[in-house]
């Protein structure tokens, strides 16, 4: 199963294993159900990782008169 403490590299090369082990389509039925729920973790862990960084992504926003000034990155959904 997924580590948390991988990288999301890591996450992303092992993710990219799985699938193409998957798509050889000569892994048996109980091994090919282990690595979806493998990958599935792993994309959960990918997409938790891409949020907290979002979180820390500053944005360039324009000012009143045009140029670019960096604001802090606001979510719309929190």
């Amino acid at each position: 199963m997924a580590k948390k403490s991988q990288s999301f590299e890591q996450s992303i090369t092992r993710l990219d294993e799985i699938v193409r082990q998957l798509e050889q389509g000569n892994v048996p039925l109980e091994d090919a159900l282990k690595l979806f729920q493998e990958g599935t973790a792993l994309v959960d862990t990918c997409g938790k990782l891409l949020d907290e960084a979002e979180l820390e992504v500053v944005k360039l926003m324009k000012t009143a008169d045009g140029t670019p000034a960096e604001t802090e990155y606001e979510r719309d959904d929190v």
